[in-house]
């Protein structure tokens, strides 16, 4: 696996990304299949719509102490102990099935043991690549990781799982314990150890540590004005996707094919942003990557509040997709960059966190908006709510500022590594 110019990822790496492709691969085929499974045993739509609680809970009750956990410990070892535990409830959740003896509070249980694991893996994940990767890598390397998740999760999965489950409805869980078990074997063998501090001190309380790494962020003007804008434009854009389907059918005039076809427009472009984007933010440089797509989400919000093309609205999803793609190389890489390694974990789960909250309030506020005002309500406040964001923030990613950052981010320190280990 190389980078650009020629220049080596390293072996290290190339486990860590077949890892984190391989459970991407089986999260999305269970995401699939679990609302299938659940429609296939009820149709009180109360009981279906607690899935995407039961999703979207563990980000909200265990980002910011996940955080804690993983700048305690050997993250390595920590994603290896997840995977494991994340084999073995989906292996009782597939026998159960298998004997007809699985209900939807042992789905649900499952699920929100694995959306759990997903969270601290998540962080410990995004912390161990700093480690494993040079500083000058790290968009390549960031890029590579959201390519593989794109791939896997958004293209792969989905027909995969959904003719799988018709197969059987236990293959897709069983399916995705294998992949979390290979992921497992793949991290184990990432050679070296990687805790947040050599020296870890006397241990405080879950509480101060979070508020540490919440203050140090808050110290911190170019990561925090980041952190800040993607809860802030999840809400409206998840708002936006929220309600995605009413537009298509009844707006745009498409079927259930062309709907799916519009998501399949945002995820192309998010891996050819993932491809090449390390390309395009050293063409065009991290500044503009920034405001360029600050400009694209306002873009995307009035295309859709506008336009009655579906071909306008795909193309505007494949620019955003490229957009997305692009975001979260940079902002991955200016916080591995800037973060000390000892704040790694919780500095990360803080953005998860803030992330996750703004996607749970855009699907409630989608759906409310759009219901008193009209369909288009949610995307013409999308609209403005991108315009007050550019107005404000414009000036905090000028180029000066954003050098600085890339030029004075420490080294993040190396793991401690074999010497016969390349």
């Amino acid at each position: 696996m190389t980078g650009t110019a020629g220049e080596r990822l390293g072996g290290r790496f190339a486990r860590l990304w077949a890892a984190s492709t391989m459970s991407a691969l089986g999260s999305g085929m269970a995401t699939v299949a679990a609302p299938l499974y659940v429609a296939s045993r009820t149709d009180d739509p109360l009981i279906v719509s607690a899935g995407a609680a039961v999703a979207w809970l563990p980000w909200l009750l265990f980002a910011l102490p996940g955080g804690v956990l993983v700048d305690r410990v050997d993250r390595r070892r920590l994603m290896v102990v997840i995977d494991w535990v994340r084999v073995a409830v989906l292996v009782v959740l597939a026998a159960a099935m298998v004997t007809d003896r699985a209900g939807v509070a042992l789905l649900y249980a499952v699920l929100f043991v694995v959306n759990t694991g997903e969270v601290v893996f998540r962080s410990a994940a995004q912390a161990v690549v700093p480690a494993v990767v040079p500083r000058s890598r790290l968009e390549r390397a960031n890029g590579w990781l959201g390519g593989g998740t794109q791939v896997m999760q958004n293209m792969v999965a989905g027909p995969l799982g959904g003719f799988l489950f018709v197969v059987a409805p236990a293959i897709p869980f069983g399916v995705n314990a294998g992949t979390y078990a290979l992921s497992a074997v793949l991290v184990g063998l990432v050679a070296g150890t990687y805790r947040g501090s050599s020296e870890p001190g006397r241990r405080r309380s879950v509480r101060a540590e979070v508020a540490e790494g919440f203050r140090w962020l808050l110290s911190q003007r170019l990561l925090r004005t980041m952190t800040l804008l993607i809860g802030m434009l999840n809400v409206t854009l998840t708002a936006a996707l929220a309600v995605l389907v009413l537009l298509a059918t009844d707006r745009l005039g498409l079927g259930s094919v062309g709907y799916g076809a519009l998501f399949t427009c945002l995820a192309v472009g998010g891996l050819l942003g993932s491809a090449v984007g390390d390309r395009l933010v050293a063409a065009i440089t991290a500044t503009w990557t920034i405001r360029i797509g600050l400009l694209i989400e306002a873009g995307l919000h009035l295309a859709l509040a506008a336009s009655r093309s579906a071909v306008v609205v795909g193309l505007a999803l494949f620019v955003f997709g490229v957009h997305g793609a692009l975001w979260n190389m940079v902002a991955n890489s200016l916080r591995q960059r800037l973060t000390p390694p000892a704040l790694l974990g919780r500095v990360g789960s803080t953005n998860l966190f803030l992330a996750a909250g703004g996607n749970c309030v855009g699907a409630l506020l989608g759906g409310v908006v759009a219901d008193r005002f009209g369909i288009t309500a949610p995307y013409w406040v999308g609209f403005v709510v991108a315009l007050v964001v550019i107005a404000v923030t414009w000036r905090v990613f000028d180029r000066a500022t954003v050098a600085a950052a890339y030029a004075s981010g420490s080294a993040p320190a190396a793991p401690e590594t074999p010497a016969s280990v390349a």
